[in-house]
Parts: structure tokens; sequence; C-alpha cells
């Protein structure tokens, strides 16, 4: 038996994170693929019982796993987002809720035929959308700023409202109806909002406290903090149930804008939480789902999605939004992006068996039509989000550009090469007289320390991929590798070579604390520096079929260094000593070349061509 839970433990991890890593090689959005692969695992051919894999533990986890996530959520709330799009949001999450609401529960009666009660249950359990499904499709569709900040709060702040509203309904339903409604129902409400903001500002308190005075060491930080996110969720929902979803976001949101203690760290642990959890959820709770629940997608359903889809979210972001300040493209995004994820999910499976227990057998349709909701919005909106963000003109442009860290004269040079493939560039330094020359030859400058608690939030870096730290300082390239490793991938942050020799291993510096390095071990800032100062240039070469750069690094004075390979399509990637790229025919090479060996050599090669010919 204990082999039987191993297995399914481990089928379940390994189905989700590889439908994410699918996901990420594939560009389609990671929540379609844990959807297929949950119902291929469950209730295709039985591999995986969840029911059975974990019992009463199930439910359980899915609510604690729910809190994680939500309160992950609320960390990427910030106020000076909010300042901008905040009665925007205010109205989405009131007006907004309550036109959704009503018109889901009515087109849940007339095309499901649930009836008063559970349509009325149906239409709060769809109020949520949720950070599950809305962050990584956000991730994949880079909209602008604006647009992009008012379909992430609404996202994750109807999820706590989404829920509030399903324990009235319950309430109301299990205690003789909508025609016995007493002062019980506003009492839920109260005492959910009360409850949850009690409990997520009591959360946050003890965080910032512990964080700000020192008391707990950074290695227990991450763990503590768990700790207390499940406390919070649990003592709340003991007092109210369903009031612990809202704790947890109001505790993310108040630690997220607080100024004091340091929290980086925290978020960071959170996101990869996120992922793990977010992976087994949707496993898990897509292969729960039986093979008779698949009969429930027919025209019915169907007629109530388009509704859903055409009608409802549309009307609801119509309405909500007169008066803001978004103009019709952007509300028009906005009204394509509702997605159902975990939350309805798990707010379905909780409700529909405890209704069950209750007598209501109706109730057992809930879930295999949250189901169908979610699978047909997911799929419907991960797939044509980004072609219509494009079409819109809401969408950013893939970030192509590189923020190069030093601005002394051949970083400069460099810097004029890859604008003049057309790349964004930005250049950056704290001296004046090197920004002083940039600014004038015509490039995007930044003149600071980049170093500074205030660069960040100075940098306009859209637009901006990779940087690339070129400074004569190896200890000021690593700290701004580091930096940047928080803004772009780990794998778009380059450094040059740091200067010690790289016979002293004691003096390298680790990779967990630099950035890949540029263009070779033995090409450090000095030996760059001479090249340049000599008789080498920056050029590009178009790769030809009998292209080659066997051996060009090699000597002394080598004849090509390779640094960019230049696509087609105007994407420049570093030649880096990890993993450098591999030219294609038709691509180009910004090189620095030594103007007399390669001219002998392309002299060499010609005449060698020539005599071949002439013996053929």
């Amino acid at each position: 038996m204990s082999e039987h839970i191993l297995v399914g433990l481990t089928a379940v991890i390994v189905l989700g994170i590889s439908a994410q890593w699918l996901a990420w090689k594939s560009k389609l959005p990671a929540i379609l693929l844990l959807l297929g692969l949950g119902i291929i695992a469950g209730p295709l051919t039985g591999l995986l019982d969840p029911d059975e894999l974990m019992g009463d533990l199930l439910s359980p986890f899915v609510s604690i796993s729910v809190a994680i996530i939500l309160f992950e959520g609320g960390l990427s709330l910030k106020m000076e987002e909010f300042r901008e799009i905040g009665g925007t949001v205010i109205k989405l999450i009131t007006v907004g809720v309550g036109i959704t609401w009503l018109l889901a529960s009515v087109s849940a009666l007339y095309f499901l035929d649930l009836g008063l009660e559970l349509s009325v249950l149906f239409g709060a359990i769809l109020i949520v959308t949720g950070p599950t499904v809305i962050v990584p499709l956000l991730r994949q569709v880079r909209p602008t700023e604006k647009v992009g900040s008012v379909v992430k709060w609404e996202g994750i702040v109807n999820d706590p409202i989404g829920a509030m509203m399903a324990v009235l309904v319950f309430e109301i339903i299990i205690n003789g109806g909508f025609d016995s409604i007493s002062g019980r129902a506003g009492l839920v409400i109260v005492t959910t909002i009360i409850d949850g903001v009690f409990f997520g500002a009591l959360g946050a308190a003890i965080m910032y406290f512990t964080l700000k005075k020192h008391w707990i060491p950074d290695y227990l930080q991450n763990p503590v903090t768990l700790m207390v996110v499940v406390s919070v969720f649990t003592a709340s929902n003991l007092l109210q149930h369903e009031s612990g979803l809202m704790a947890v976001t109001i505790m993310g949101i108040i630690l997220a804008n607080q100024k004091s203690a340091r929290i980086n760290h925290i978020v960071e642990f959170k996101e990869n939480l996120q992922v793990l959890l977010i992976s087994a959820l949707f496993i898990l709770l897509a292969s729960r789902l039986k093979v008779e629940h698949l009969g429930y997608f027919n025209w019915s359903s169907a007629a109530f999605l388009a509704a859903l889809i055409l009608v409802v979210r549309p009307l609801s972001i119509y309405l909500s939004t007169i008066g803001s300040n978004l103009t019709f493209r952007q509300k028009a995004f906005v009204a394509w992006m509702a997605p159902r994820g975990i939350v309805a999910a798990a707010i379905s499976a909780v409700f529909a068996l405890r209704l069950e227990q209750e007598g209501y057998a109706a109730a057992e349709q809930l879930v295999p039509y949250t189901f169908i909701v979610i699978i047909a919005t997911v799929t419907i909106y991960g797939l044509s989000a980004s072609p219509v963000a494009r079409l819109l003109g809401v969408a950013k442009a893939k970030p192509n550009g590189m923020l190069i860290i030093g601005a002394h004269e051949w970083a400069r040079e460099i810097a004029h090469k890859l604008k003049e493939a057309g790349l964004k560039v930005l250049v950056a330094d704290s001296n004046w007289e090197n920004i002083s020359k940039a600014r004038k030859s015509g490039l995007n400058t930044y003149y600071g320390n980049i170093l500074s608690e205030y660069a960040l939030d100075e940098l306009n870096l859209d637009g901006i991929g990779k940087s690339l730290a070129l400074t004569p300082n190896d200890e000021v390239n690593s700290l701004a590798s580091i930096r940047f490793m928080e803004i772009f991938s780990t794998s778009e942050v380059f450094q040059l070579s740091p200067q010690a020799s790289s016979q002293r291993r004691d003096a390298e510096m680790t990779d967990h604390l630099s950035g890949r390095t540029l263009f070779g071990s033995d090409l450090n800032f000095d030996r760059l520096n001479t090249f340049f100062q000599q008789n080498y240039t920056l050029e590009t070469l178009k790769v030809e079929p009998d292209f080659s750069l066997e051996g060009s690094k090699k000597d002394a004075e080598p004849s090509v260094i390779p640094l960019f390979l230049i696509s087609s399509n105007e994407v420049a990637t570093p030649f880096s000593l990890d993993n450098p790229p591999s030219p294609q025919e038709g691509d180009h090479i910004l090189s620095l070349v030594h103007n007399n060996k390669h001219k002998e050599e392309k002299s060499s090669t010609q005449k060698t061509t020539h005599t071949t010919e002439e013996n053929a």
C-alpha cells in the first residue's frame, strides 16, 4: 500500500512539473497542459485516483495550497499601481462582481437548469478568476503596465470575494433557502470581512516585527513565513469559514507595501513554491473527474459558456468601467481575460460535498460544470490572449534590448553597433563624463549608481531583456548581475570574466554570485581594453556557408573574436562561456576583428578556393 501511495505522489509531481516544462518549451499556457495531463491520468486511464491516494487529506491540502498561492498573489500587489488604477479596480470588485454574479446565476438557471439556489451558488463561485491562471497568462502575454495591473489586481482580489459570496449563499441554502433569508446573511459577510482583516493584519505585523528586529535567522525566515501564513489561514477559517482566503491575501498586500523589513527572499521562495503547488493541485483536481462527468459537456453547457464569455464578462467590464481612464482597447482586453482557476475548482468541490451531505443530490453537478468552465476558459483565453493583446495594441514587444552597465569608450562602441542592428540599448554609468559622451552620441542613458536602492525605480526597462556588466570593477559587475537576476531571468544576466587569473580558483567568483561569463574566460576587461586600443575594430560579419569560429580565440592575438550573434529577426545573443550560440547561415556576428590578420586569412582562403577550382 505504501508503495502505491509513493508511486501516486511521484506521478503527481512528475506530471505537474513536466507540464510546466512543456508549457515553457511550447509557449502554451501551463494550466492547459496541467488539465490535459490530469484528465489523461485520471478519468481516461485510471492511473491516478486522488481520493484513494490522499483520502481525507485531499481537502485540507487543497485549502492550504490555495491559501499559500493567494498570499503570494497578495505579495505582488503594490500600492503604487493601485494609486493609478484604484478607482477602476474598486468598480470591478464591486459593480463588476455584482453584475457577474447576477448574470452568471441567470445563465446557469436558464441553460443548465440547476435550480435557483444552486444557480446562485454557481454564479458566486464563478466570480473568482485567480492568480493561478491570471499571473502565468500575464507573464506570457506581457500587456502594458496599466491594463496588466488592472487584470492582476482584479484576479487576485476577486478570489476571496468570490469565496465570501459562496459562503453567504451556502449559509442561506442550509438555513432554509432564499424564502427564509434572515439577518444571518449580512452577519456572514460582516464576520468574514472582520476576521479576514484582523488575522491578515495580525499575521503581517508578526512577520514585520520579527524580520525588522532580526529575531529570525536567515535560513528560518521562509519556513517561519510559511508557518505564519498557514496559521493565519486556519485561525481565520475556524472562526468564519473561507475568511482565511481574505486574511492571507491582506497579509500579503500589507507585507508587500511596507518599506522597512526586507522580504525579497520570501517573495522568491513563495514564487517557487507557487509553481509546485499549482502543478500538483491541477493534476490532482483534474484527475479527480469521472468519465461520466465528461458527458456534461453538451449543447446546454456550450450555450452557458458562450453566454459567460461573450455576454456576461464584456457587459460586466463595460458597465463597471464607465468613467474610468481605460481606453476602449484596454477595456476590450480586460473583457477578454477571465479564466477560472484552482480556487473555483476547490470551492466548488468543498460546497458540492457539503450540500450532498445535507441532502442536495443535484449539488454533484457543481464540480463537473466548474471544470468545464475552467477547461473552456483556460483554453479559449490562454490560446487567444497573446494574439488579442497584439491585435488591440496592448502587448509589449518581446524584451530583446540590452542594459549595458558601463559607458566607457568601447562599451559605447558596442552599444552603437547593437543599436544599429535594431536593438533597444540603455547604457548606465556613475561617471558623468562617460554618460555625457554617450548622450551626445545618441544613446539612451542612465546616470547614477546602478546598485543604489533608487536605481530600479528610476530605470526604464521597457523592452530590455538582458543585462551586460562591462565595468573594470569585478565586484560591481557581480553585484549588478546579482541585482538584475531579480528582474531578468538568470540566463539573461552577463558579466565580463574576472580580472583575477584563472589559475587562482580561490579568487574566482562563484556561479551563484555572478552572471554568465561574457565572450570567454580569458577575455576580461584589461584584455578587451588592449584589443580595442590596438589594431582591432568592431565589425558585423555575415555567416556564410563556409563560416567557422574554430580557433578564433585561441591565439594570443586572434583574428576574430565573436561577441554577439544577431539573428535575422533582430535578436542579439551574447557569446558566453557556458553556452555560446550556434550561428546559422544568414545570421550576423558582431565581432572584434584584427584588421591585418583577418585580411590575410581572408585572402589566403580566397587563393585556396581559386586554386581548388582550377585543379578541378
